[in-house]
């Protein structure tokens, strides 16, 4: 099954064209890696899928169910408010600079969307988040707040805060960019595990070797195109375009 089906995606900030005709699925349990220089539309593309952006064009389907279709006049436009509520608790997106609430202690950072959105019982919202510390490595940091966090101690608080609302598709937005060497280790960790689990997967990120090891699929992004499409051994090997072979080199030099 489809978790999620994007098809002739499309967006312009003003004149600036980022997205061109992007379309791509992701099966249930798979893992897609999106690489790609820097400006090639990666973020955007996410963006639009969590409705954190408005797409222009084209169709998306997330879970089987249709959040931006084609009216009867060809126009592009999104369902109803309910049902995009509905898809959005079926995503969740981990950011590249963490994003957590800095006045709040890690617990609550956890607990403050099951409770308020989905109207959890504080006790067993409590009782998940704990077991997510615990999968995190972070029992004993439940009362601390982000600041007293390293980097990718925060990274780890996020990818829990999104695992909370028990979503059926996870984004991650170059969830190891803001962080040095050492502690990208961590999260690649953390995501190797979720893989192993069967957590359905968008990575973008600039890893390539986590993206060849981990990926079910690679998608390279350049100009606001997807130049190509396939298993890592198709793009990290001797099959791949020309393109995404100069790019590769720099990470391999």
């Amino acid at each position: 099954m489809a978790m999620l089906e994007v098809n002739n995606l499309s967006k312009s900030f003003d004149k600036l064209e980022v997205l061109k005709d992007i379309s791509f699925n992701v099966e249930k349990g798979e893992v897609v890696a999106v690489i790609g220089p820097s400006g090639s539309g990666k973020s955007t593309m996410l963006r639009c899928v969590n409705q954190l952006e408005k797409a222009d064009g084209g169709t998306i389907k997330v879970c089987g169910t249709d959040m931006l279709v084609k009216n009867s006049s060809g126009k592009t436009v999104y369902t109803d408010t309910k049902t995009l509520r509905d898809i959005r608790l079926k995503t969740g997106l981990v950011f590249q600079n963490f994003n957590l609430f800095p006045h709040m202690s890690v617990l609550r950072n956890i607990t403050e969307a099951p409770v308020c959105v989905l109207k959890q019982d504080k006790k067993k919202a409590k009782e998940n988040a704990m077991e997510l510390l615990k999968k995190m490595g972070l029992e004993s940091k439940a009362s601390a707040y982000p600041c007293e966090l390293s980097g990718g101690q925060q990274q780890r608080v996020s990818i829990a805060r999104a695992l909370a609302l028990s979503p059926e598709i996870l984004f991650f937005d170059e969830p190891t960019s803001a962080l040095d060497p050492e502690l990208t280790g961590e999260i690649l960790k953390v995501i190797k595990e979720l893989a192993a689990e069967g957590m359905t997967m968008v990575i973008v990120t600039h890893e390539m070797a986590f993206a060849r090891d981990v990926a079910d699929k690679v998608i390279f992004m350049e100009n606001g195109y997807i130049v190509e499409m396939g298993a890592p051994e198709q793009l990290f090997g001797e099959d791949a375009s020309e393109r995404v072979k100069q790019f590769l080199q720099r990470f391999n030099s």
